[in-house]
């Protein structure tokens, strides 16, 4: 049975989500703080972890990188909850480690969605065995370690922007809506994402991979239609 940590400072709402989750079948463990949490996460490694950003002491943020620290953590998908609500807030949260951000107040069937939406995709397994790493022109994706390299440089990717490159990487060349992303990469259903999420886990990756982030060689943009990854070397080839 899956396991899911939430940790909010609010009691009232922290009974509110772990009664929601528990009716989904999951084991729920609730922390009111980051040390308590640390503590939960060291004896029973969840599955998933809903983290509230603001909370004295230590906030979300700080807690998620602490989480990630941990063995057998770095993988777990985290969900922010938070009453911030701005794109600089929210881009925050998928910067720190986050694979989806949820803002106050929220409807309990949303929330229960994305749990288990994050849930399907870090439990999936592949059909075949996958390769060790991906190339698309100097890029390579590291499927072990989770890390990606551009020629000396190399990055540790969250789940999310992970799963986000890897999905892309083997399907050079080809334009995929956000929509169609939300749906084939992470599980979303139409009424449980906002498109935006892409947008952001996007941003993340180019500033991860791009020389210039504001004007991308992998990473391109397609006004109205979505997003596509390019092999800037075969690019060049043809001029």
């Amino acid at each position: 049975m899956p396991s899911v940590l939430v940790v909010d400072d609010e009691d009232d709402l922290t009974w509110a989500v772990g009664h929601a989750l528990r009716g989904d079948g999951l084991t729920v463990h609730l922390a009111y703080d980051g040390a308590s949490a640390l503590a939960i996460a060291r004896r029973h490694t969840p599955d998933i972890c809903v983290l509230d950003v603001n909370m004295p002491w230590m906030d979300g943020f700080q807690l998620c990188h602490a989480l990630r620290a941990e063995p057998g953590m770095s993988r777990v998908p985290v969900l922010f909850i938070t009453g911030r609500n701005t794109v600089e807030d929210r881009v925050r949260g998928l910067d720190e480690g986050g694979d989806d951000y949820l803002s106050k107040p929220f409807d309990l069937r949303e929330l229960r969605a994305r749990v288990r939406a994050l849930l399907r995709r870090s439990q999936a397994t592949p059909s075949v065995e996958p390769p060790m790493q991906l190339h698309v022109g100097a890029l390579c994706l590291d499927l072990r370690t989770r890390e990606v390299r551009v020629g000396s440089k190399t990055c540790q990717l969250t789940p999310a922007e992970f799963d986000l490159l890897n999905y892309l990487m083997q399907r050079p060349n080809q334009v995929f809506s956000s929509t169609f992303l939300l749906r084939q990469v992470w599980g979303y259903t139409p009424e449980t994402a906002e498109v935006s999420l892409v947008r952001w886990h996007v941003m993340n990756l180019r500033a991860k991979i791009e020389e210039n982030p504001s004007n991308p060689n992998y990473i391109c943009t397609v006004a109205r239609h979505g997003y596509i990854l390019r092999n800037p070397q075969e690019e060049d080839a043809k001029l």
